[in-house]
């Protein structure tokens, strides 16, 4: 949640119109805050009448001066958000738009091993071998080696005639971390595939391609190599920059993809049209329309899950599924049609199991019950 999007529910919570759940998600978020205390000392005062008597002039600046910047050092926003998410993965917030009674029953769990996704991907190498990567395991070539969790490679020889290129492919229930060649650093979230070469050929743009799925790249500035920019497919656009961080989800289940600014400048060029973002900036391109929609988004949701966090905001339930069926490998049925337009409003943790999770949904009274069939989620 944002300070605009605070300053709203605190108006409603002034004139009586906020819901037990709107005001657990007021507080959560001055919570958030270093100089929380001193917020707290000046708005409650230990009444919930004197908390209503201030007004958000007066909470602004506090805020204000607990707040990280917004426009970063990046590292040390995500660090601070990451480290105030992990409080919150036991006390889940949400906000929702369901309050009818629900009687709850005991959920049906049947021969599940359903695990949360680990480091783990396939490479494929020029010759068409394909190698298995896991924790464990070890792997090296020439210019690149692995420890099972990651894989590293080092700079190789640019004068190549014919350039060689590589496959990383992360299957649901997994995730990796990849450096290129050029000093480029990779996050690859599930069911996702990169195509890049083992080393850059100099003097020319540096290429890769995001088959599908996820990535976020945190790319070797062009000063590091003779002015070569970096570039990025993806079906119907190409991202070009020149040293940024930026997150790119392109899933093939989905229509759209989705460009998400960091830091820097990238722009995105597709049907013979160009774009430039600038942080905080996200691009919305239909494939079937070709039509590109730009907004403003919270960089912080969008890019959570490379620091072991999900962050959601007033996402429909079936999209938070879809989510979360790529990270633990599994089906989801709705049996109740309506559940997956309820809004959700939350912070997950990506290392808690699939049952506290549907535990926390069930106990806000999102979904009524749920079963767990092998690798397969039921919702009512």
């Amino acid at each position: 949640m944002n300070k605009k999007q605070a300053k709203k529910l605190f108006t409603k919570y002034v004139n009586n119109e906020c819901s037990p759940e709107e005001i657990q998600l007021l507080e959560s978020f001055l919570d958030s805050y270093q100089d929380k205390n001193k917020v707290w000392s000046e708005l409650k005062i230990g009444t919930e009448e004197a908390f209503k008597k201030n007004s958000w002039s007066k909470i602004e600046p506090q805020i204000n001066k607990g707040q990280k910047k917004k426009n970063y050092p990046f590292r040390s926003y995500i660090k601070y958000v990451a480290a105030a998410s992990v409080l919150l993965l036991v006390t889940l917030t949400l906000f929702f738009s369901k309050n009818n009674s629900v009687q709850f029953t005991e959920p049906t769990i049947v021969n599940t091993t359903i695990e949360p996704g680990t480091d783990k991907a396939t490479l494929t190498l020029e010759d068409g071998s394909v190698v298995a990567l896991e924790k464990g395991t070890t792997f090296q070539t020439q210019n690149a080696n692995s420890n099972g969790e990651e894989l590293i490679y080092e700079a190789g020889k640019r004068n190549l005639k014919e350039i060689a290129y590589n496959y990383l492919t992360i299957p649901r229930g997994a995730e990796f971390f990849v450096k290129l060649p050029d000093g480029t650093q990779v996050w690859l979230n599930s069911e996702s595939q990169l195509k890049y070469p083992t080393t850059f050929k100099e003097g020319e743009a540096r290429k890769v391609e995001l088959v599908y799925g996820e990535a976020y790249f945190d790319v070797s500035p062009s000063t590091e190599h003779n002015g070569s920019t970096f570039k990025v497919f993806n079906q119907s656009q190409e991202i070009e920059v020149l040293g940024t961080e930026f997150n790119i989800k392109a899933y093939r289940d989905e229509t759209s993809i989705y460009t998400t600014l960091v830091e820097g400048k990238v722009s995105v060029n597709y049907e013979n049209r160009k774009q430039n973002l600038i942080p905080n900036q996200q691009s919305n391109l239909d494939i079937n329309t070709k039509n590109l929609l730009i907004k403003e988004v919270d960089v912080y949701n969008e890019i959570s899950w490379k620091e072991g966090v999900f962050s959601f905001e007033r996402k429909p339930l079936k999209d938070i599924m879809k989510v979360l069926s790529r990270w633990y490998d599994i089906d989801v049925i709705f049996m109740n049609k309506p559940l997956e337009d309820v809004k959700f409003f939350g912070v997950l943790g990506r290392d808690q199991n699939i049952k506290e999770i549907l535990e926390t949904i069930k106990k806000f009274k999102i979904i009524e019950n749920y079963e767990i069939k092998e690798k397969t989620v039921i919702l009512k």
